[in-house]
């Protein structure tokens, strides 16, 4: 499934101990939890933290909030069969004689 989302940070809340110079830039390492089902007063499916360091205890701070804006949810569940009914084959051998033939 893919989805789409759109994240809203504080970037005054960032700890800048945590940015890290690699080899094309500054980066900072940030965790999301989405909750596709459920979403809260203001229409937020998830939140947007600090990644935990190793060994790190507690909680980080949240820097902002997750949006799904966009879901091929509804496109997979048309492609997929249901699994509640059997799916015939192409082919009938079992045809009662009395049944019309549609050509």
């Amino acid at each position: 499934m893919k989805i789409g989302v759109s994240l809203n940070i504080d970037v005054t809340k960032i700890d800048k101990a945590r940015l890290h110079k690699g080899a094309k830039g500054t980066y900072l390492v940030l965790t999301t939890f989405i909750d596709l089902d459920n979403k809260d007063q203001y229409d937020n499916n998830g939140f947007v933290a600090h990644k935990k360091k190793e060994g790190e205890q507690g909680n980080t701070p949240i820097l902002g909030n997750v949006k799904v804006f966009w879901s091929d949810q509804a496109q997979q569940d048309q492609r997929q069969p249901s699994n509640n009914q059997p799916q015939q084959s192409s082919t009938n051998f079992d045809m009662d004689e009395s049944e019309d033939i549609p050509f």
